[in-house]
């Protein structure tokens, strides 16, 4: 007879950094929807605490050193400190780089259909004027559900490539 823990065996492993709270909020709430316990893949979540693209791929390097992971990957803002250097940086790191341009809230907005503009202090106020407080995961469940997010990955290079990590690591 099989051993009841061999069905929760770990063959896979992600680990996932956000660039703040929000993008640590929103990974989780994607994790919850597209991967389910016993599935075989071990996703951790990280939040690098803003400061800029740099810092977060320096944090994210910092983080894979710690532990050995099968796939690595960063949701990062483009308009503080993204730059060519931080591209190969994070190339050379292995890190896959979900870019939300130029930022989380512009993206979040986009999937939802709303059209964003203004800078970056500008959507923040529009995304918070769409989710209120932003801590409150039961809203992010209802805005964005699976087929919300399906929707959105012919448009968002961000969202086809977080659910398509999400999946190829659960199939390996």
């Amino acid at each position: 007879m099989a051993d009841p823990g061999d069905r929760w065996a770990v063959r896979r492993t992600l680990l996932i950094v956000g660039e703040g709270h929000d993008e640590e909020r929103f990974l989780r709430h994607v994790k919850a929807l597209y991967v389910s316990r016993g599935c075989g893949l071990m996703v951790t979540v990280g939040n690098a605490r803003g400061k800029g693209a740099r810092h977060v791929i320096d944090w994210t390097a910092r983080q894979a050193a710690n532990q050995r992971y099968d796939k690595i990957a960063a949701l990062l803002d483009t308009d503080t400190d993204w730059s060519p250097a931080v591209a190969a940086t994070a190339r050379k790191k292995k890190i896959v780089v979900l870019k939300s341009e130029p930022c989380l809230e512009a993206l979040l907005l986009r999937i939802l259909g709303h059209v964003p503009v203004g800078d970056a202090e500008s959507l923040k106020r529009q995304w918070r004027a769409i989710i209120g407080d932003p801590a409150d995961v039961k809203r992010h469940a209802a805005l964005f559900t699976p087929p919300v997010l399906e929707a959105s990955r012919g448009r968002e290079p961000a969202i086809d490539g977080l659910l398509g990590l999400l999946r190829s690591a659960a199939r390996s």
